[in-house]
């Protein structure tokens, strides 16, 4: 339906050429309306294949640039047949004709003209939070994902458990929460045309962990008909295509599975703003794609089956961040004034954004921000998109502010082992304990993990590796303790009162200074002191009674901003 739709509608320019010529022609209107029939039979079975591989979506801007393209050429190609007194053209046919073209040409200019007009209002669809700072992280909350590329090379390994692996190729990772595990989602998808005419539908699809660098993929049998990769009146886009003609889809769609194991097909779609092709947040919805009998079912992002973290594609969330960045002040002051613009990165996995989970296990788009002046590599801030509302927070506060970008974060990794060429992947800005910290994936040239790095975001020559996420953080974290000039951020996590008697006591001399580790009676908790910050506490003793300011962390430890000695402190 959809492509007979858009079929029609390309000719409509056509046919008030070919009526205004058989009006004004001197040639016998019988002769030029069947000249025009059949150009336009012509012209409708040429466009309806076009149209058919193309999809273009039926908005006002494609299908004006449609009927200029068939017009310019059957016009031309009717008047040609016509041949009135062996001249190409009557000139009482120039005019009218020319003027249909000049008309088309300013209504296309015109809404050349709108799409940038209209930039203003398309910032205004999005739904903005601004925040000075994120929570602090935990690991349990807020988990470290594998680098997809990793992921992908694994999943690649393991292809020779497909039946009839020869069919197939690896399709499109997608994060996604199942049950409690975060995973990666990747259908198996026709190798070419002539593997979809022998094998007519898919074997299934691949999860693999997305937290656990040691894990393995895991094939789930699922044949799958209508698919990315499938042909003709299979192939997901055009099947959505037919039924949503007057929507854009906005990337490839994604597959997601249920509860239950099933796969479905995702895809976000949105009719655009006014007579232009830009994006407009209020009318976003998602399509949900049954892969087995091609059911469909289109819902608003934010209503879809519970299932679904991603209604909102990766693509739609780096148009938010352009929109929110770019146009904050209007679309004349992202080119000239340029007053508070901010530009996204484009460093993460998806699109340029990386996908991520908060404590409730919702999933956001994450991207930092920095400034359009050149060669300026600091970020201003950074946001997350949530992946199923389409909603923006800002992440900026005095604290994000001249942090170096997520693209210096990754020059950093790969400066530190030129000799390996080992390189930094999806770099992550986290709050660690009130300190804003880059967490970088590093991949060697075969994509295989090697290790994780914590780089202090303000800080480039604060750089802690580790060979799991969970042992890189507690060593970042202890490297933070051991810093002198590190500050701390008692504003920013939970500092409690403690007091206790001393059951064990530690002091270790580092190139920072002296650490002082103890425990307290009836309390497994690890206590942790610079002695930069308490310079009495070198003297510590088994049975002295202290009290103390300790930001508890996730990690059985604890660090002390303030402590008391009884006796030697007042």
């Amino acid at each position: 339906m959809g492509i007979l739709l858009a079929t029609l509608i390309s000719l409509i320019l056509y046919v008030i050429g070919a009526a205004v010529a058989a009006v004004t022609s001197s040639v016998p209107t019988g002769r030029v309306m069947k000249f025009a029939f059949g150009l336009f039979i012509f012209g409708f079975i040429v466009m309806a294949v076009i149209n058919y591989f193309t999809m273009p979506a039926i908005t006002i801007p494609n299908m004006l640039v449609i009927n200029l393209i068939t017009a310019i050429v059957l016009i031309p190609a009717l008047v040609a047949m016509l041949k009135p007194k062996n001249n190409f053209m009557e000139k009482k046919l120039f005019i009218p004709l020319f003027s249909i073209f000049g008309l088309g040409l300013l209504l296309f200019i015109a809404v050349i003209i709108t799409s940038f007009t209209v930039l203003d209002n398309a910032h205004n669809t999005i739904t903005v939070n601004e925040e000075a700072e994120a929570k602090p992280l935990s690991k349990d909350e807020t988990p470290i994902t594998v680098a997809p590329e990793f992921a992908r090379n694994k999943i690649q390994k393991a292809m020779s458990v497909v039946p009839n692996a020869q069919f197939y190729d690896l399709g499109k990772l997608q994060v996604q929460q199942v049950g409690d595990e975060i995973v990666y989602v990747a259908p198996v998808e026709f190798a070419d045309f002539w593997k979809f005419v022998r094998g007519k539908e898919t074997a299934g699809y691949f999860t693999i962990s997305a937290t656990n660098v040691n894990a393995q993929p895991t094939f789930e049998e699922e044949p799958m008909e209508y698919t990315n990769s499938s042909y003709f009146h299979k192939y997901v886009k055009r099947v959505i295509y037919n039924k949503f003609p007057q929507y854009i889809q906005s990337g490839e769609a994604q597959i997601e599975v249920d509860d239950d194991g099933k796969p479905w097909y995702v895809q976000t779609i949105y009719k655009p703003m006014h007579i232009t092709n830009k994006l407009n947040l209020d009318k976003l919805q998602v399509v949900v794609i049954d892969p087995v009998t091609g059911e469909m079912k289109a819902y608003q992002t934010d209503e879809a089956p519970d299932f679904i973290e991603g209604s909102v594609s990766s693509d739609i969330a780096t148009l938010t961040n352009d929109y929110y960045g770019k146009y904050i002040h209007g679309w004349l002051n992202s080119v000239f004034g340029k007053r508070d613009v901010k530009l996204p990165n484009k460093s993460g996995t998806e699109s340029g954004v990386t996908p991520m989970f908060d404590e409730n296990g919702d999933m956001f788009y994450f991207t930092d921000m920095t400034s359009p002046k050149e060669n300026i590599d600091s970020a201003l801030g950074y946001t997350l998109v949530n992946a199923r509302t389409g909603d923006l927070t800002y992440y900026g506060g005095e604290k994000n502010n001249g942090i170096m970008d997520s693209e210096g974060a990754k020059q950093i990794v790969n400066k530190e082992f030129p000799e390996k060429k080992w390189e930094g992947y999806m770099p992550v800005l986290y709050n660690v304990d009130g300190n804003p910290t880059w967490v970088v994936n590093v991949l060697d040239p075969n994509g295989l993990h090697k290790q994780y790095a914590y780089i202090k975001a303000n800080d480039s020559d604060f750089v802690v590796f580790g060979d799991t996420a969970n042992a890189a953080l507690d060593a970042y974290r202890m490297a933070l303790l051991q810093d002198p000039g590190n500050t701390g951020a008692t504003g920013d996590t939970v500092t409690e009162t403690v007091q206790g008697t001393v059951s064990r006591v530690v002091i270790n001399s580092t190139e920072q200074g002296q650490i002082i580790q103890f425990l307290l009676e009836d309390d497994t908790t690890i206590y942790t002191v610079n002695a930069s910050k308490a310079p009495l506490a070198i003297f510590l003793e088994q049975g002295d009674n202290i009290e103390a300011e300790a930001q508890l962390l996730d990690n059985g430890t604890a660090t002390i901003e303030v402590m008391e000695i009884e006796g030697l402190t007042e």
